[in-house]
């Protein structure tokens, strides 16, 4: 893993797969178009090659982590650690994650609203 400064925070990538670690609650807070690119420098194909690895202990906390779909963009998949809450994305998931679009949040609401 390699120290990636964005927006005064430090993430961690990984220097084989490109691969994104997000200590809780770092996803949420940097989670823009500006930020991403500069971050996510990882192939999505290569990235998308890797989708079918589910089962990953925590770097962190050794804990087993769970795959999950984003809220808004359900359509992109990754890691969050049962225990310390941190996430991993795969190379190009941290930047489609940030194309969040006017439809998707009008999707998101709409989802919310039927509950």
């Amino acid at each position: 893993m390699e120290a990636v400064i964005a927006d005064g925070v430090e993430v961690d990538r990984c220097t084989e797969c490109e691969g994104i670690w997000f200590d809780a609650g770092e996803l949420d807070w940097l989670v823009q178009d500006e930020v991403a690119q500069v971050v996510d420098v990882g192939e999505v194909d290569d990235g998308r090659s890797l989708n079918h690895v589910t089962e990953i202990d925590c770097p962190r906390c050794g804990k087993p982590m769970k795959h999950v779909a984003d809220r808004h963009k359900p359509e992109v998949r990754y890691e969050v650690c049962i225990g310390c809450e941190g996430a991993f994305l795969d190379a190009g998931e941290f930047r489609d994650l940030a194309r969040l679009s006017l439809v998707d949040l009008l999707r998101g609401l709409l989802r919310h609203r039927r509950r």
